[in-house]
């Protein structure tokens, strides 16, 4: 059984109803936080705040993503594209694709991935 694996099983999937104030967001790097709120193995939301300058390094990961800026501007690396986005924009990232952002004013992501993210799980614990 691999890690992806073992973790989704031991927490299968997250509560039907996810109050977000009522969920500790954890530090993953300087200036970043995140919070997980709903998952199972086939998905998972993430909420991330970021601090104005804070990096989200160049990075790769088995999984589609999607991230939505709530708040705050964004300069997102994706393959070889950049673009700068801010509030209401979305950006796709294809599985096994070089990826990462700067965030120009602080802000909020909404980070969704298919499968889920054990490997969040596991840190999270």
């Amino acid at each position: 059984m691999s890690k992806r694996d073992r973790s989704m099983q031991r927490a299968t999937h997250s509560d039907i109803f996810i109050v977000g104030s009522g969920l500790e967001p954890t530090l993953v790097d300087k200036g970043i936080r995140r919070q997980i709120l709903g998952y199972n193995a086939d998905i998972m939301t993430c909420r991330v705040w970021f601090e104005q300058r804070a990096c989200g390094a160049a990075h790769t990961h088995p999984h589609s993503q999607v991230t939505f800026v709530e708040k705050g501007r964004f300069l997102f690396h994706v393959g070889n594209e950049s673009r700068q986005l801010g509030p209401g924009d979305c950006v796709f990232i294809p599985p096994g694709v070089i990826h990462g952002a700067e965030c120009l004013e602080a802000g909020i992501l909404l980070d969704n991935f298919s499968p889920g993210r054990a490997d969040f799980l596991e840190h999270a614990e």
